[in-house]
C-alpha cells in the first residue's frame, strides 16, 4: 500500500474546478499584484487570527525579513530564536548583518525553551522570533513576560501554524508584536508557489510593513525608506482564498490522523523513550488542550535512518525535518557555538521523522503506517535481545 508522505494532486483534485475558475478569473482581471483579491485574503486572514491588520507578502521567508525590517533590526542587533527550525527563522536575521542567538527547545514540543531565553538577553539582543513548530504554539505566555521585562518586541514564526491556538484561545500570530506566515504549496494552507503573511495588531506597523513590501515607495516612485519587492501575487491570493474555505475541515482531517496515530501506537505497545516517542501536545495548566493543527506528525525513533528506509520499503513517504540544527550548519560557524551545544536540538535532529498526516490519508493507509512502525521495533527488539 503506498502512503505519500504529501500528495498535493489527490489533495487538490476535490476543488479542482473552483481553483480553475478562480485562476481564471485572476487571468482575465489583468491585475496580478496585489489588488482586490490579495485585500480578500487579508481581510480574512487578520479575521481568522483576530487581529486588525493582515500584510500580504511575497513569501514566509520575506514575511520574517519585512518584520525584522519594521523593526530596524541591522547590524550589530542580536535576536533571540530557536536553534531548531527551518532556515529562514534565522537566516532573515543574519540577512540584515544582525546575529542570531539560539536557544535550546523543550524536547517534548520542539518549540523554543522560555526558560532559557532570558539568560541569552544581552544589552545587544532587540527581538525575539519564537517557532511555533510543526503546528503546535510555543509558550507564549513566559516568552511575552520575558520580552516585556526587557522591552523587546516578540515576532512569531507562525510558517506552520496557522489556526493553531494557546491558552485562552489565542490564534498563532496574535500574540506577540508580529507573526508570521507561510503559504509555501505544502502547509496547512498552501499557495500554487510562494506567498506570506505578517499579521500585527500595531496600525503604525502595519502602515510601515506595507510601505516596506513596496520599494518604501509613496507615492509611487517617491521612496520614502528602503524596503524591497515583497508584494504578494494575486493569483496565489485567488488559490488560497479558495482553499481557506476548506482550512479548518483541513486541519480537523490531520487531528483526526494524529489521534488515531496516537490511539495505534498505544494499542500496539510502542510508546516508551526505547521504541517510539510520539507528538506531545502539551495543555495549558488546569485549562484546555493546545490546539496542535499538525502540519507535521513527528515522532522520535533512535533508529531513524533504519526505521526511514523500512518505512520507504513498505510505500510509506517520510521526511527529516530538520537533520541539522542552526548551531552546526556552516553558514553559522562564526558564531562560535560548540557542536554538543542545545543537546535537545541535537537529539531532535538525530532523532525525528515526520509521517504522513496530510488530509486525504485514510485510515487503512494509517493502520499500514503504524503496522510497519510496530513490525520496525519488534525487529529491533528481537536483535537488540541476540546481541545482549
Amino acid at each position: 500500500m503506498k502512503v505519500p508522505l504529501l500528495d498535493l494532486n489527490a489533495h487538490h483534485a476535490p476543488i479542482r474546478a473552483k481553483l480553475v475558475a478562480a485562476f481564471e478569473k485572476a487571468l482575465d482581471s489583468g491585475h496580478f499584484i496585489l489588488g482586490p483579491a490579495v485585500e480578500e485574503f487579508e481581510k480574512r486572514i487578520a479575521d481568522y487570527c483576530g487581529v486588525p491588520h493582515a500584510i500580504g507578502v511575497s513569501s514566509g521567508s520575506d514575511a520574517l525579513l519585512i518584520a525584522l525590517m519594521g523593526l530596524g533590526i541591522g547590524p550589530g542587533d542580536e535576536v533571540i530564536t530557536s536553534d531548531y527550525s527551518f532556515f529562514a527563522s534565522a537566516g532573515c536575521i543574519s540577512r540584515l548583518g544582525a546575529t542570531p542567538v539560539f536557544v535550546d527547545i523543550d524536547p517534548a514540543t520542539y518549540n523554543i525553551d522560555p526558560e532559557l531565553i532570558e539568560a541569552a538577553i544581552t544589552p545587544r539582543t532587540k527581538a525575539i522570533i519564537p517557532v511555533h513548530l510543526f503546528g503546535q504554539c510555543a509558550d507564549m505566555d513566559p516568552i511575552m513576560a520575558i520580552a516585556q521585562k526587557h522591552g523587546l518586541p516578540v515576532i512569531e514564526d507562525a510558517a506552520q501554524a496557522i489556526g493553531a491556538e494557546y491558552r485562552d484561545g489565542r490564534r498563532a500570530g496574535s500574540i506577540g508584536m508580529m507573526g508570521c506566515f507561510s503559504f509555501f504549496p505544502s502547509k496547512n494552507l498552501g499557495a500554487f508557489g510562494d506567498a506570506g503573511m505578517v499579521v500585527t495588531t500595531d496600525q503604525g506597523m502595519a502602515d510601515k510593513l506595507r510601505l516596506l513590501r513596496m520599494h518604501g515607495a509613496k507615492p509611487k516612485y517617491h521612496h520614502q525608506v528602503i524596503g524591497g519587492n515583497f508584494r504578494i501575487d494575486a493569483i496565489q491570493a485567488a488559490i488560497l482564498n479558495v482553499k481557506f474555505d476548506l482550512l479548518d475541515q483541513w486541519t480537523r482531517e490531520r487531528q483526526q490522523s494524529a489521534d488515531h496515530y496516537d490511539e495505534l501506537f498505544e494499542q500496539f505497545s510502542l510508546l516508551n523513550d526505547s521504541d517510539v516517542v510520539r507528538p506531545d501536545a502539551i495543555y495549558a495548566d488546569n485549562g484546555p488542550r493546545h490546539y496542535h493543527i499538525y502540519n507535521q506528525y513527528v515522532i522520535r525513533v533512535r533508529e531513524r535512518e533504519q526505521l526511514q528506509r523500512h518505512l520507504a520499503g513498505a510505500g510509506i513517504g517520510s521526511e527529516v525535518y530538520y537533520p541539522v540544527p542552526f548551531h552546526k550548519q556552516k553558514c553559522f560557524a562564526s558564531l562560535g557555538y560548540a557542536a554538543g551545544d542545545f543537546p535537545h536540538s541535537n537529539l531532535a535532529a538525530e532523532e525525528s521523522l515526520a509521517i504522513p498526516v496530510s488530509p486525504g490519508i485514510s485510515p487503512e493507509q494509517r493502520i499500514h503506517v503504524a503496522t510497519s512502525i510496530k513490525q520496525f521495533v519488534q525487529q529491533a527488539r528481537q536483535a537488540a535481545l541476540v546481541k545482549n
